[in-house]
């Protein structure tokens, strides 16, 4: 399976794998699984640093660096298709890193990881719901 992790899986798996299903984890560990990472996740998390949501053991962008060389993640770029697709998905809220994370998912077939209800009821998605 090709997993995009959604920002808040990827913290969970690092900072607290407690709050991940069994199911996730599992599949987060299953080394036939590729593992996708949106630079929006990348984006969010130095967001969430910067105002203090959440505490890390480094420098944000050093821990990241870490993260990525430690994580066998691939990069799952931003281009063109994903910023088009992102304008016409039908979510209820207007929020750009799901809209993008939503997009990303779309546009290189990608199950997404996540626990966020408001994904996981978009029909275009395919998802692997945390809980």
């Amino acid at each position: 399976m090709k997993l995009l992790l959604d920002t808040h899986i990827l913290l969970w798996s690092l900072l607290d794998p407690d709050k991940l299903s069994k199911r996730v984890a599992y599949e987060l560990e299953n080394s036939s699984n590729e593992l996708w990472l949106s630079p929006i996740s990348t984006w969010e998390i130095l967001l969430l640093a910067e105002k203090g949501r959440i505490v890390l053991d480094a420098e944000p962008a050093t821990w990241l660096r870490g993260v990525f060389e430690r994580i066998p993640v691939k990069e799952a770029v931003i281009n063109h298709d994903i910023a088009i697709r992102s304008r016409i998905l039908k979510l209820t809220h207007q929020d750009p890193a799901d809209r993008f994370l939503a997009a990303t998912s779309i546009v290189y077939g990608l199950t997404l990881v996540t626990a966020d209800r408001r994904l996981m009821t978009l029909n275009e998605l395919t998802v692997l719901p945390n809980g």
